[in-house]
C-alpha cells in the first residue's frame, strides 16, 4: 500500500463523509460558522492521528476480548486532552462548540479508522491515514460552512464580503442556511455533486428486479 494513496483517497476519492457519509451529525451542528468548522476538523484530525498512532502501536499486544474497549479508551483520552486545550488557549470557541467536541468520541470516522486500518497497519500509515481522514472530513466542514455562512450573513470569520441590504448593498441574507436543517441540502448537494463526478461511488442497488415468467405470475 503506498503511502500517498493512504494520504489522498480519503480527502476526495473515499471521503469519509461523502463516499461514506459518517460524521454527519456534527456537519451538521457546527457548520453555520467557518471558525467552528475549522476548529473542529482540527480537532477531529488531531483525534485520529493520535489514536491511530497509538492504537498501531499497540495492535500487536492487543486481545480480542478488550480491544474495543481499549480503542474507546484511547479515543477518550485524546479528546478530553483536545477539550481541554480548547478551554485553556480558546474558552470563546470552546463555549460555543460546547459538546460538540466531546461528542468526537462517538464519531463513527475515528473508531471506523482505528478498527479497519490502524489495526492492521503499521504507525506511520496510520498516521498517514488519520491525517488523511482528518483532511477530508474537515474539507466537507469549510465547504459546507463557506456557502452557509457566506450566504447566510454574507461574511466569512467576521469579514464582510458581501454588502447587505440593511447597510445599503445589494445582497438580502438568507437566514434559513444558518439553520442546522439547513445543512442537510448543502451536503445532500455536495455528495450529488462529487458522485455526479465520480459515478464509481454511487452504490448500486441493494434490491433486484425479479421478472416472472407466465407460469410463476399463475
Amino acid at each position: 500500500m503506498k503511502a500517498r494513496d493512504v494520504l489522498l483517497n480519503p480527502i476526495i476519492g473515499d471521503n469519509p463523509v461523502t463516499r461514506q457519509v459518517l460524521g454527519i451529525c456534527s456537519a451538521l451542528a457546527i457548520t453555520n460558522s467557518l471558525r467552528n468548522a475549522l476548529v473542529m476538523g482540527l480537532a477531529l484530525t488531531a483525534v485520529l492521528v493520535t489514536a491511530n498512532v497509538t492504537i498501531s502501536l499497540l495492535r500487536r499486544h492487543l486481545p480480542a476480548s478488550v480491544r474495543l474497549l481499549v480503542q474507546m479508551t484511547i479515543i477518550a483520552s485524546a479528546v478530553i486532552v483536545a477539550d481541554e486545550f480548547l478551554r485553556a488557549y480558546a474558552p470563546e470557541i470552546s463555549r460555543t462548540l460546547s459538546v460538540f467536541v466531546g461528542l468526537i468520541v462517538t464519531n463513527c470516522i475515528v473508531l471506523g479508522r482505528t478498527e479497519s486500518f490502524a489495526l492492521r497497519y503499521n504507525p506511520a500509515l496510520a498516521a498517514l491515514d488519520g491525517l488523511g481522514n482528518g483532511l477530508g472530513y474537515s474539507l466537507v466542514l469549510v465547504i459546507v460552512a463557506v456557502i452557509r455562512e457566506l450566504l447566510g450573513s454574507g461574511s466569512l470569520l467576521g469579514v464582510s464580503l458581501l454588502p447587505l441590504v440593511a447597510d445599503g448593498g445589494w445582497f438580502q441574507p438568507i437566514a434559513l442556511l444558518l439553520l442546522p436543517p439547513s445543512a442537510f441540502f448543502v451536503i445532500a448537494g455536495l455528495i450529488w455533486l462529487v458522485r455526479s463526478r465520480r459515478p464509481e461511488q454511487v452504490e448500486q442497488p441493494e434490491v433486484r428486479e425479479i421478472t416472472l415468467t407466465r407460469m410463476e405470475r399463475r
